[in-house]
């Protein structure tokens, strides 16, 4: 019976199949613990080249974010700079109409009628009233068309009811 039990690391452990009794589960099992082993992985062939190109494609999609940010900035400081211009623009525009505005009141449309045109102001002795008659209307009868125009018209009508 010395060989029904066997040692590994201090701890006995009971031998079955000397002992020829059918493998039974038992209830508790309080010294059994599972052999768990590492697998020595080694590398596969050709695992060198995949990882460079991968480094490699990794690098160029940084640079690529890298390069989108840079022309992004790029970009904004293009479109702020126009916008300044354009306000600056805008404000030179405000500033010559007001100018504008101001060359041509009625008092100094008149200044420079009577000074550099030599106008003078008129008189009532001047001024002459004339009576319209408004019940006159002018009627323009229609032009009689030949058959060649009228088809011409229908046929062009056709045409902008059809292309809208």
């Amino acid at each position: 019976m010395a060989n029904e039990y066997a040692t590994v690391n201090d701890r006995k452990y009971r031998h079955e199949q000397t002992l020829n009794i059918p493998h039974r589960i038992p209830n508790e099992m309080p010294n059994n613990k599972p052999n768990i082993t590492m697998k020595k992985i080694t590398p596969k062939k050709g695992s060198a080249p995949k990882v460079f190109i991968g480094a490699i494609f990794a690098l160029s999609l940084l640079f690529l974010v890298i390069y989108g940010k840079v022309e992004t900035s790029t970009i904004y400081k293009e479109v702020s700079e126009a916008n300044r211009q354009l306000e600056e623009l805008q404000s030179e525009k405000n500033r010559m109409q007001v100018e504008i505005e101001a060359e041509m009141s009625l008092k100094n449309v008149e200044d420079y009628a009577e000074n550099v045109l030599g106008l003078k102001k008129l008189d009532k002795s001047q001024i002459e009233y004339i009576q319209i008659q408004t019940d006159d209307v002018v009627e323009i009868p229609e032009e009689e068309e030949n058959i060649f125009i009228k088809i011409k018209n229908t046929f062009n009508e056709f045409m902008e009811y059809i292309l809208g």
